[in-house]
């Protein structure tokens, strides 16, 4: 993996939601990184009066993912073994991943 693609893996991850997940078990790295479509989602307080939602909570704020053409997580960028998982969490897959690997 590309060292300058690790160094800035982690930048503004409350906007992106790329984070890094290292196995107790046998000290292997795994990079998540989120993919949407880049805008917040559409909730917040309702107001009785208008009929609209209002006060978006952290309007203005972080989206928490990614675009799929802002990815970083690419093989050009030295990531092997790249896996998109469609719905769920992806931590029942690190795991399932990691039984293949003995502990250190």
């Amino acid at each position: 993996m590309k060292n300058d693609v690790i160094r800035y893996f982690l930048v503004n991850s409350e906007e992106t939601g790329r984070h890094i997940v290292t196995s107790f078990r046998t000290g292997r790295k795994y990079y998540i990184e989120p993919i949407g479509n880049g805008r917040m989602a559409d909730w917040g307080s309702y107001n009785p009066s208008t009929g609209n939602i209002e006060n978006k909570k952290g309007a203005g704020k972080h989206t928490g993912s990614v675009t799929e053409d802002n990815s970083i997580i690419k093989p050009e960028n030295g990531f092997v073994n790249i896996h998109l998982i469609e719905s769920g969490s992806p931590y029942s897959v690190i795991d399932e991943m990691d039984k293949q690997y003995p502990s250190i």
